[in-house]
């Protein structure tokens, strides 16, 4: 077995993130060894990295979730960094535990970390303790009690929601607007909190109404440093699972998120956080309220990186490997505006998956545009896995000229062989609400059903 490298990354992840950590090692001259499953051992992003590896059959949880089969990978090739991505195993604290216990190098936060801030109501408790405005409610979970729950929401005020301490991607959540819906709200939330997360511990918060979805991108290193490097919008979700992404925020006064951001850059201080994260926030009425931290890369990364100029990834890695950030708060400047639209295949109606074989694509090009996919012609989608197969991202001197390039350059995507997105993309950018900007993070599933009502 080889000696472990330190200049060595495994990257544990597939698709466009993979192909992005591989750029990124590429350009901090690290060699890279890239982790794949059976159905992804066609993968073209695989001729990129120094060495392949194959790390079991398609599921998922014998390949990307399998915590020994990757250690024995980055064991075998000497990887001493493991870089999660984001999804699969990327904030699980049990594959961060196994990582330090092999000693090798978890390129994102300590177990410890991890641990504290995937739980929600550890999380909100560290938040309210650095000063970060959270939304109303306790930061304990609810007891047992069927009347001190009633009287924890009546003190709150209904409408209320129960959430999931342990819980994230929209599941184990459900809103209550009165006593009588309480105690089946209650029950059945716990049932998701365990079946899906392990974890029936249930907290109870404010139930906003027309809120938008705003986060902070942030980025510490092991040595006292910590900065936050801008916001995103990203309300446009459909069933909380966001569909375009933009930064900056419209709208929203610059101050107020400075004040947020220099809250956030506290909190990684405060909390001991290495590596790149994400603070989100509900936005409502000029307030910030925090909901959770994303302790990974996003996928939404980009438009941040197309309006600071920076390489989060790459930056990611380095303080991973113990160096210091080399930026400071105030070399940071986002300039323009910066719009995402993430790319799936699937039925752009029925939302279904469309797996199969690309036979033909044509990615856009021009000023401003960024295509992050790992997929081309002759490329197989596996039926296993996320649809998305990339993401196209414009850049714009404003959200005016963003908006067009965008618009542009989806009307100039073209992929053959499986149904994409795409057609729905362009009608969302038509919407006259997003066109404006600041809609809530409810408008997209509204016009869904509106759309839905006409066609009936």
């Amino acid at each position: 077995m080889p000696d472990i490298d330190m200049n060595t990354v495994l990257v544990a992840n597939r698709g466009e993130i993979a192909l992005r950590i591989i750029r990124a090692c590429r350009r901090l001259n690290l060699r890279v060894v890239c982790a794949f499953s059976q159905a992804d051992r066609g993968a073209p992003y695989l001729q990129l990295a120094d060495q392949a590896i194959c790390i079991g059959p398609a599921p998922a949880v014998k390949s990307y979730l399998n915590i020994p089969a990757l250690i024995a990978a980055a064991q075998a090739t000497g990887a001493g960094l493991i870089h999660p991505g984001y999804g699969f195993l990327s904030e699980r604290p049990e594959f961060a535990e196994a990582v330090e216990a092999a000693g090798l190098t978890l390129i994102g936060p300590n177990a410890r970390v991890m641990a504290q801030m995937g739980d929600k109501v550890q999380a909100k408790r560290a938040m309210i303790a650095t000063g970060v405005p959270c939304v109303p409610g306790p930061d304990s979970v609810l007891p047992d009690d069927p009347e001190a729950i009633r009287q924890i929401a009546r003190d709150i005020g209904y409408p209320v929601i129960l959430k999931a301490a342990g819980g994230g991607g929209g599941r184990g959540m459900r809103v209550v607007h009165d006593d009588s819906q309480l105690a089946d709200a209650f029950m059945l939330t716990r049932q998701e909190a365990t079946r899906f997360f392990g974890n029936p511990d249930i907290y109870i918060e404010k139930f906003l109404q027309k809120p938008r979805h705003v986060e902070i991108q942030v980025l510490a290193d092991a040595h006292g440093n910590a900065l936050w490097l801008g916001d995103r919008d990203c309300s446009m979700q459909r069933r909380h699972q966001k569909m375009i992404e933009e930064a900056p925020a419209p709208g929203i006064d610059r101050a107020l998120i400075a004040q947020i951001g220099e809250r956030c850059a506290a909190s990684c201080r405060e909390i001991g956080y290495v590596g790149a994260g994400t603070f989100e926030f509900l936005y409502e009425d000029g307030q910030f309220f925090f909901i959770e931290m994303n302790t990974r890369i996003q996928v939404e990364h980009p438009v941040t990186e197309m309006v600071t100029g920076l390489d989060i990834v790459a930056m990611q890695i380095d303080v991973a490997r113990g160096n210091a950030l080399t930026v400071t708060q105030d070399q940071i400047v986002t300039r323009g505006h910066s719009i995402e639209c993430r790319i799936n295949a699937e039925d752009p109606d029925s939302f279904a998956p469309s797996p199969g074989l690309i036979t033909a694509m044509h990615i856009p090009g021009g000023p401003g545009i960024r295509v992050d996919t790992h997929v081309s012609a002759g490329c197989d989608i596996p039926a296993s896995y996320d649809s998305m197969i990339g993401k196209i991202i414009a850049h714009g001197a404003d959200r005016a000229e963003a908006l067009a390039r965008i618009r542009s350059a989806l009307a100039e995507t073209s992929v053959s062989g499986v149904s994409t997105n795409i057609p729905l993309h362009l009608q969302m950018l038509a919407n006259p609400g997003f066109a404006e900007g600041g809609v809530s993070i409810h408008h997209l599933e509204h016009w869904l059903d509106s759309r839905k009502a006409q066609d009936a």
